[in-house]
């Protein structure tokens, strides 16, 4: 064995070993990151009086256009009244369309409209910047490393959100 693998292979052994002090370490570096991650948005998201779960919603609207309300209950994993007022909310100001399903005349299909893909662009292009800079300093390999240790942190029901919503992206 070379030495670059037998040095990769004695980094991967020493992973099955973290003290409780690493791992508290991670934690709290999950925590700072997430505030870093959700700065620039919350800024932007202040001018609108709009919060997080309003951030959110326009998100996945985004990604998955024609994304049926429940499903999106289902991903937010929020209260049925707390989405009624985030839609309502986003409908009202005129950044959310709801359409009649095409199969399903009893589903409502979200769509951003125009003013609403603006307002996530504003917030993603921060979000983007933040993600491009730490992956490039990271490198590939940490990047696919950072996937998998974030798709391990999931629970099984939202990682099978994940898994539906890349299998329904790649379908599109």
């Amino acid at each position: 064995m070379n030495d670059s693998l037998l040095n990769r292979s004695r980094k991967r052994d020493a992973l099955l070993f973290l003290t409780d002090d690493q791992l508290l370490q991670g934690i709290e570096l999950m925590y700072f990151a997430y505030k870093g991650f959700t700065s620039d948005p919350d800024k932007i998201l202040q001018n609108h009086t709009y919060g997080r779960a309003h951030h959110r919603a326009i998100h996945f609207i985004n990604r998955h256009k024609g994304l049926k309300v429940n499903d999106l209950l289902d991903i937010l994993g929020i209260t049925k009244q707390s989405l009624n007022r985030v839609l309502r909310q986003l409908v009202d100001d005129g950044l959310v369309e709801s359409r009649v399903g095409v199969k399903d005349k009893r589903e409502r299909n979200l769509y951003l409209t125009e003013a609403g893909t603006a307002l996530d662009r504003e917030l993603s292009d921060a979000q983007r910047a933040r993600m491009r800079k730490a992956y490039r300093a990271a490198g590939p390999d940490a990047v696919q490393g950072f996937r998998i240790v974030l798709e391990q942190i999931m629970d099984n029901e939202t990682l099978h959100h994940l898994r539906r919503l890349e299998k329904d992206r790649t379908n599109d």
